[in-house]
């Protein structure tokens, strides 16, 4: 979108705060843990404190007397089917094995937490201990301990792609590049830890008030699980108090959703904190082989990467990101030789899943500090060398993603030269004596905005728009705001096209009762698909607001528009009506209903065909940052200096909401590279709080980022828009990891970087 074309617009473009900040500043939003349904009763689960075991026996006799206990059940009690998003190997509560610590073994259902606290402690489990294995690599070799039997070699998915002569391009390369990177476990740290509320209804269907982030997908398989008809399952998502990935399909909820339908009664489970650390889905740990081909030019003549992803002890969506993780970047270089090959493998630790970057970051961590490595050994500038790989608008990838357009190049330029980036970086392989080094790292991403594989069946969206007679509009949505904006974003869109005030539109929370169905908050794709819904929406309703304009005033449609909520004739913009009346009228001609739409956007994608090739998403984002970091080689602490983050955002549909999600995503990445580091010991989490898991606060925060927004006005973009939300944290790792080098000459590739790792890595690189 061009500087005049913007000027066009009334919203769009324009930095507005979410409409409901006030709301929640003020703490006046509503939160599964807010919601008043009059008498609910809550659930303490018993979770396995052995990593692998048989259950022998389970006594529930004392805590039965607890005075206040409602209901105890265990494994026996559940119906016996699994289930599962990606594989069926989920269980509502362990059956007779546990295989990790966390695990669910059994539910007290109590008047209150405290009676329910009470009783759970009096509930005696006999294991008989396993063997375990907790490092995935391990447990894919032949003699590692079965977690799940069926499963051979404990791998519960394999990836695989081969494209061009890789073989061929290193007998010809100039450099080879080869390593072994590791990235560990993260836990997502939302304020709001896992919940939900059961309610059974008088038709025997049940409602769930959830913090979630997928309420459709759920819905599904929830179904599933309960062995009921998904049309019996309605889900409620109010406010959510973060995500990051964690918020999808959740164990707690169907073992609230059984007992309240059980017992007769509604059940609220919420996680401690210490729980959510235990058995909240972390990131997926994953180790990455890898090599890769440049020639003399700096050109990559072949990637090849093999990696070991951490599943945990059951499937949530790890296979699909180590799938991500495996080829996702491939489509932001111009390669034509790659070869990849992963594995999703059991472990005895807590079962993984998204984690905001879904794989595509962990990637990023190590092909990102690859490409300085070879810069440095070809003598290319860091970011000349990716401005002679980077993918251009309008070429297809090697898996065959259309790439409209790509700001990357723009990215790159920018940062570079706001951060006086060359300059600095010569500066700093010089520096005098002394305890206090300083550097500066680059590195670039690319994202999907919209992933078709992720649900086959569907990966469009649809939005209902309704409009009172009072004009005002309500949008119901199947995707899911979680703090990221989407909602204001959505409302945007709609009182641009309709021509109101923003504060005559909100979208609406999800009900799956009422709504339409969607496939929810991931993959950056909320913006890209769901706001093309609600435009298309929008579109159909200003076109039956102006018919009904035009039977009221005898003026045809075609001469009218509609502002700031008059309709007005386009050729001198005097109001003809208002728009609040014509919807009045239109509303008793219609039968007392609201004028009521449909907006649909399914997007030109296809799943990739067996050789994994296919364009999987409507658009593609990228960004380049650039740090400048000071390490203390004494206690091995790093402090950020600047930021400079520019991405291709599309079109900045509201700039301030754009920024925030850059200005989060550097915070993750900083958090993600020098902090949050899950201890773990035999599969156990030692450090489950957050006074041990330092999440970055506002105060480490302390450095100047500065967010430039690049704008290449996207085709299948609504208003030329992409989705950013993941990509804002792609880079940040590497860009730390090659400032660090920078200013030390260490590389590092085991992330997080604690200070005290960092410390012993530089004594003994200095020994060298």
């Amino acid at each position: 979108m061009t500087e005049d074309t913007k000027k066009d617009y009334n919203i769009i473009g324009k930095s507005l705060p979410q409409y409901d900040a006030a709301e929640k500043a003020m703490g006046k939003a509503k939160y599964v843990d807010d919601i008043n349904l009059g008498k609910v009763y809550h659930g303490k689960i018993l979770r396995s404190t052995v990593a692998h075991a048989k259950i022998k026996s389970i006594d529930v006799e004392e805590a039965q007397k607890v005075p206040g206990v409602k209901g105890i059940f265990t494994g026996k009690d559940v119906p016996d089917n699994k289930f599962g998003p990606m594989v069926k190997d989920w269980e509502i509560l362990a059956k007779d094995r546990v295989r990790f610590i966390g695990d669910e073994v059994a539910v007290v259902i109590a008047i209150d937490e405290e009676t329910a606290d009470t009783a759970l402690e009096k509930i005696k489990v006999d294991y008989e201990e396993l063997p375990a294995v907790f490092d995935p690599e391990e447990a894919f070799e032949e003699d590692a301990p079965a977690i799940h039997e069926e499963q051979e070699r404990n791998v519960t998915s394999t990836f695989e792609v081969e494209r061009g002569d890789v073989d061929g391009a290193y007998e010809e390369a100039d450099y080879i590049y080869e390593d072994v990177f590791y990235a560990g476990t993260l836990y997502h740290a939302h304020l709001e830890t896992q919940r939900g509320i059961a309610v059974p209804e008088v038709d025997n269907r049940i409602t769930l008030y959830l913090s979630i982030q997928v309420p459709s997908m759920a819905r599904l398989r929830y179904a599933e699980a309960l062995n009921m008809d998904p049309d019996d399952i309605r889900i409620v998502k109010p406010h959510v108090g973060g995500g990051f990935g964690a918020k999808f399909e959740y164990k707690s909820h169907i073992i609230a959703a059984f007992a309240a339908r059980e017992l007769g009664i509604p059940v609220k489970i919420i996680n401690t904190r210490e729980e959510d650390f235990i058995a909240s889905n972390p990131r997926v740990p994953m180790r990455i082989y890898l090599k890769v081909a440049f020639n003399k030019d700096g050109k990559i003549t072949a990637k090849e990467t093999k990696l070991f992803a951490g599943n945990g002890a059951r499937t949530v969506y790890a296979p699909a990101i180590m799938k991500t993780a495996c080829y996702r970047l491939d489509s932001m270089y111009k390669l034509e030789n790659v070869r990849t090959k992963g594995y999703s493998v059991y472990t005895n630790t807590v079962p993984t899943s998204c984690y905001r970057g879904f794989g595509n970051s962990q990637m990023h961590f190590a092909f990102e500090q690859a490409m300085d490595v070879a810069a440095e050994e070809l003598d290319i500038g860091p970011d000349q060398i990716r401005l002679i790989n980077a993918i251009e608008s309008g070429e297809t990838s090697v898996h065959g993603w259309k790439v409209n357009t790509c700001g990357l190049p723009e990215c790159v330029d920018t940062v570079v030269k706001e951060s006086d980036f060359n300059r600095k970086r010569e500066e700093y392989k010089n520096q005098p004596e002394g305890t206090k080094k300083r550097g500066i790292g680059l590195a670039v991403c690319n994202h999907v905005s919209g992933n078709r594989p992720f649900y086959p069946p569907f990966e469009g969206s649809s939005a209902i728009l309704k409009i009172s007679p009072g004009g005002k509009v309500k949008i119901h949505t199947g995707e899911a705001e979680i703090g990221q904006g989407m909602n204001t974003t959505f409302a945007q869109i709609a009182a641009e096209v309709l021509g109101l005030p923003l504060k005559d539109v909100k979208t609406e929370i999800i009900d799956t009762d009422v709504g339409p169905f969607g496939c929810g908050t991931f993959a950056s794709r909320a913006t890209t698909l769901g706001g093309n819904a609600v435009l298309d929406g929008a579109k159909k309703a200003k076109e039956i607001i102006l018919d009904y304009a035009s039977k009221c005033t005898e003026v045809p449609a075609a001469v009218m528009d509609i502002k700031d909520g008059k309709i007005i004739d386009k050729n001198n913009s005097k109001e003809i009506i208002s728009f609040a009346e014509v919807c009045e009228k239109a509303f008793f001609e219609r039968g007392a209903v609201p004028i009521t739409v449909k907006g649909t956007y399914i997007p030109d994608t296809v799943m990739p065909d067996e050789a994994n090739y296919g364009n999987v998403s409507p658009a593609y984002p990228f960004g380049c940052h650039i740090v400048e970091v000071e390490v203390d080689t004494e206690t091995g602490k790093v402090a950020l200096l600047n930021y400079w983050a520019a991405h291709d955002v599309g079109t900045a549909l509201n700039p301030l909401s754009l920024e925030g999600q850059i200005e989060g995503g550097v915070a993750n990445a900083m958090g993600w590279t020098l902090s949050e580091k899950m201890r773990m010991s035999d599969g156990e989490i030692l450090n489950p709080n957050l006074l041990d898991y330092k999440v970055p606060t506002s105060a480490d925060v302390n450095y100047n980022i500065n967010t430039y927004l690049i704008e290449t006005n996207e085709p299948n973009g609504p208003f030329g828009a992409k989705g950013i939300g993941e990509p804002a944290k792609n880079p940040g790792a590497p860009a730390i990891a090659n400032a660090i080098y920078n200013a030390t000459g260490l590389r590092l590739k085991e992330i997080p970087f604690m200070p005290e790792q960092l410390y012993f890595e530089l004594k003994n690189n200095d020994k060298k």
